[in-house]
């Protein structure tokens, strides 16, 4: 079934696939490279603007090595995963560092890249290079577990070897890009999550998911993600010409983004708005003007509660300058704030 599946799958690929995208199709490693790093936990709609933008700012990784951080980090604001802005920065600059700026050709070499892993290394390798190599990512474990009824789970150590093993062995050597580019884009327009397209699909009469009507029993997941809760409340300081910041350092969400004055509580903050100020403040020589009502935003595996509280002081004290980067209103923009702070930020005409 093996060679038959192949054949099929490369023969939709020439006849019906008509999925579009500004890397497809391309061997510069660079935008193959950028291209994934974005596409990582990122829809293509979603990804494509934050592609075009970074390959206008960057059209080579030598221009994105030579970056400030706190330009990529702003360019990459809004995407979400901000630990592959960090990634991505890093390797940029030790491939330029080390490699002169010419990425390396192998699977192995790449996979050693901070930020890239398997199903990265995979992609430009044999997109690039031509290395038979196959791509496994959710789109690929989607039609070969429905297709082949693979029931072990793909978030085991069993289920990765298990599907790894079974998609090198369909990959076409000498076709390896269509190959990897054919089956990616099946599991994206055909082959979908929800309401896949089985009236359209190849494969419909050898696919064991179609056939025994379980469907959406496939991919099987082992672990159910733990769903954990934050509150932040964040103090707006401000006078008419700067406002009080600070950059998130720790190895924690949202490291090396910029952030509001913080105190963070073990449950949600509804009343003593003046208590809690004056437990981040240490004094009562303060006046709070509003709060703003809660907020919420779901991470993978979190659920982030926020409450904005602006305060005006009596006095400015130089303890808060020490703490705080003071920074002019006019020069706000320029920074790179998570997604809730930066809507807060615009709601209040502050950039």
């Amino acid at each position: 079934m093996s060679k038959i599946f192949t054949q099929q799958l490369l023969r939709w690929n020439e006849l019906e696939n008509t999925r579009e995208m500004p890397w497809k199709g391309k061997k510069d490693p660079y935008l193959i490279w950028l291209s994934e790093i974005i596409l990582q936990q990122t829809r293509v709609e979603q990804g494509l603007p934050y592609f075009e933008r970074f390959i206008k700012q960057y059209p080579k990784v030598e221009n994105l090595a030579d970056a400030p951080e706190d330009e990529v980090m702003k360019l990459w604001q809004g995407l979400g995963y901000y630990s592959r802005a960090r990634n991505l920065h890093f390797t940029a600059k030790y491939i330029t560092e080390n490699y002169k700026g010419k990425f390396p050709k192998t699977f192995a070499e790449l996979r050693e890249l901070k930020g890239v892993g398997d199903y990265t290394a995979a992609a430009i390798a044999s997109f690039a290079f031509g290395e038979n190599v196959a791509v496994v990512d959710g789109n690929v474990i989607r039609v070969l577990s429905r297709v082949f009824g693979v029931a072990t789970p793909f978030d085991t150590t069993a289920g990765k070897k298990e599907f790894a093993q079974l998609a090198q062995s369909l990959t076409d050597s000498k076709n390896i890009a269509a190959y990897n580019q054919s089956i990616m884009d099946f599991g994206a327009v055909v082959c979908t999550p929800r309401a896949p397209k089985c009236e359209d699909c190849p494969f419909q009469k050898q696919c064991v998911a179609y056939t025994t009507e379980a469907i959406t029993n496939y991919p099987v997941r082992a672990k159910k993600t733990l769903v954990t809760e934050r509150f932040f409340n964040y103090f707006i300081i401000k006078n008419k010409t700067s406002i009080l910041v600070e950059k998130r350092v720790a190895k924690d969400i949202w490291q090396n983004l910029y952030q509001f004055p913080l105190i963070e509580t073990d449950k949600v903050i509804n009343k003593q708005f003046d208590k809690l100020a004056e437990r981040f403040l240490g004094h009562k020589k303060f006046t709070i003007k509003s709060v703003a009502d809660p907020q919420t935003q779901l991470l993978s595996h979190r659920k982030m509660n926020f409450r904005f509280i602006e305060i005006e002081l009596k006095d400015w004290l130089p303890l808060l300058d020490s703490m705080y980067e003071k920074v002019d209103l006019k020069e706000l923009s320029k920074l790179a704030f998570p997604r809730t702070l930066h809507l807060y930020l615009k709601e209040n005409q502050l950039i």
